[in-house]
């Protein structure tokens, strides 16, 4: 923030009292970001633009005085000390350091003034009352006022943006909530070097930041600024000498165009934000109209979601899973939903609201029992495949529940396979580890799918008993022309054998890529060049027609 930004909490003093107090608040290097409109006033404009806490307060860098400035810097002290200008009454200073910066309480007096007095003792409080512990960034508290403050008063070109870290979450799962602190710090600190005079930040909760914004030239300005605060986290955040990657997502909303009121305004950026995520992340939206339409959809959407099991709304399909001497020897099932308004849903849009709203458990239960009852209709050698969600897996008693499905509908566990993706395993390592040693003690199937898009940790392979890994279509798709795919796929191919482990390839579209596959020692291939989803009711004619002509001969 620049130095010209005001901080609005000036203490209201007694018409009589012989003192004032004057806040000033500095970052790591001591460069001025925030004050009172009464510092700013009797420090003047020219002293305070690009200021220091040197420059303010040069006495703070004499010898013996120096000390106070480097323990509470250093140690996180707080440090009284006092001195007097020639022509001025007496000084007493404050110095304290929030969670990331310095900061100064000066209380000016005419006559000597105890520096524990009660007004200082206030001011402090005040401060932390009104700003966030971690950060030193104003709180939710300071954030309503000033955003009611700012509409009440008729002001126009007033822009609201909520800013939402990308990828927060990993970050504490993988290095832990030390780091994830340091990342929101770094993220407070490339807001304030962003934003200039009329714009000030907040922090709302978590990884949520605001930004209320006092522009005439609106939405120009607002556009403007949103875009350099999206730029300014494409660079990686170093913690503890490891590079962090998150993004920013923001949603721009505008008042009075989009709301005059502070929950209207608040609402209209959060569907900005909610339409930025949607498009991909790491990018700004401006709030339209149009917006709302496809929220309104959307928990249309989530409500019909609710009943679609009991209604008989969801179906399976199978794609086959075909080795590498061309026979069929399982099926994958996939998961759909029949709306009877908006025709078929993909699992991408409802399955992320299925788990948010607690409903994936039951979902999967009949996901599972459903396959299992069609497999075993299947000659003896046909596999199934489901995939779990995290939400089912996370859930008590889910091995139990697995079992007791296998010997209702008798089908032998080994005719059973069980997708989970890396995000699966990112918390409750232990209780996971568990899970999957009974899985495998029961003799079903595990395999680890979408190897290579997530994290790609070499430890889950080590420390859990997977059977089969299923590299992405995403370094299948440009198999035969690229080279580092081809690289890749070898390796992968090599670590899964290397450790005991089967290998199948997803998304294969032609005979080029089976072929080169099969050459680098691939066991299972999957895609639509092999074999489209089916219904239940097209499985063995499908098996009949495959065992007579294979793919070896196919054209694309």
């Amino acid at each position: 923030m620049a130095a010209s930004s005001v901080f609005k909490s000036d203490i209201p003093l007694p018409a009589s009292s012989a003192h004032e107090v004057l806040f000033s608040f500095y970052d790591c290097d001591f460069n001025l970001i925030m004050s009172s409109e009464r510092f700013r006033t009797l420090y003047g404009d020219d002293k305070t633009s690009h200021a220091t806490l040197f420059g303010i307060y040069p006495e703070l860098q004499e010898p013996g005085m120096n000390i106070f400035t480097e323990q509470t810097s250093n140690a996180g002290w707080s440090r009284n000390v006092q001195f007097q200008r020639a022509g001025e009454g007496l000084s007493d200073l404050i110095l304290f350091r929030p969670a990331n910066g310095f900061a100064v309480i000066e209380t000016r007096n005419s006559i000597r003034q105890d520096p524990s007095s009660e007004e200082a003792d206030r001011a402090l409080l005040l401060h932390e009352a009104n700003h966030d512990a971690l950060t030193g960034l104003p709180n939710r508290r300071q954030f309503g006022t000033r955003l009611r403050d700012a509409l009440s008063g008729g002001q126009r070109g007033v822009a609201l943006m909520q800013l939402d870290l990308d990828e927060f979450k990993p970050i504490n799962d993988t290095l832990g909530h030390a780091a994830g602190d340091i990342v929101l710090q770094q993220t407070a600190e490339r807001i304030r070097n962003v934003l200039g005079a009329g714009e000030t930040a907040y922090r709302l909760a978590g990884d949520e930041f605001a930004i209320i914004q006092l522009q005439n030239d609106q939405p120009a300005e607002a556009e403007r600024l949103a875009d350099s605060l999206v730029n300014a986290f494409k660079k990686p955040f170093l913690v503890n000498g490891i590079a962090v990657f998150s993004g920013a997502s923001i949603g721009v909303a505008l008042a009075p165009r989009d709301g005059n009121e502070e929950d209207q305004l608040m609402r209209a950026a959060d569907i900005a934000l909610y339409a930025a995520k949607s498009e991909g992340r790491g990018r700004a939206r401006t709030f339209e109209p149009a917006m709302m339409m496809v929220l309104e959809q959307r928990e249309l959407l989530r409500r019909s979601l609710r009943v679609a099991l009991q209604h008989g709304e969801f179906f399976i399909e199978y794609q086959p899973l075909v080795d590498s001497s061309a026979s069929v020897i399982g099926f994958e099932a996939l998961l759909r939903w029949q709306h009877p308004i908006m025709g078929t849903i993909p699992p991408s849009a409802f399955i992320p609201m299925a788990e948010a709203d607690g409903m994936m458990p039951e979902i999967g239960q009949w996901v599972l029992e459903e396959a299992c009852r069609q497999a075993i209709k299947w000659p003896s050698h046909c596999t199934v495949a489901v995939n779990l969600s995290p939400a089912e897996f996370l859930t008590g008693g889910f091995t139990d529940r697995v079992s007791q499905t296998l010997d209702t509908i008798g089908l032998p566990a080994e005719r059973l396979e069980l997708e989970i993706t890396e995000g699966v395993l990112l918390e409750r390592t232990i209780n996971n580890l568990d899970t999957l040693n009974t899985l495998n003690v029961l003799g079903i199937q595990i395999s680890l799918d979408d190897f290579g898009t997530e994290y790609s940790s070499l430890s889950y392979l080590k420390n859990f008993p997977f059977d089969s890994i299923k590299i992405d279509k995403y370094f299948i798709k440009d198999l035969t022309s690229d080279d580092k795919s081809q690289t890749i796929v070898r390796f992968i191919i090599a670590l899964a054998h290397g450790l005991g482990m089967k290998v199948t390839a997803e998304g294969v579209e032609d005979q080029a890529q089976a072929t080169w596959l099969v050459a680098a020692g691939c066991d299972r291939l999957q895609g639509y060049f092999l074999g489209r989803p089916l219904p239940a009711s097209s499985i063995l004619e499908f098996l009949q027609r495959n065992d007579a002509t294979g793919w070896h001969s196919r054209e694309k």
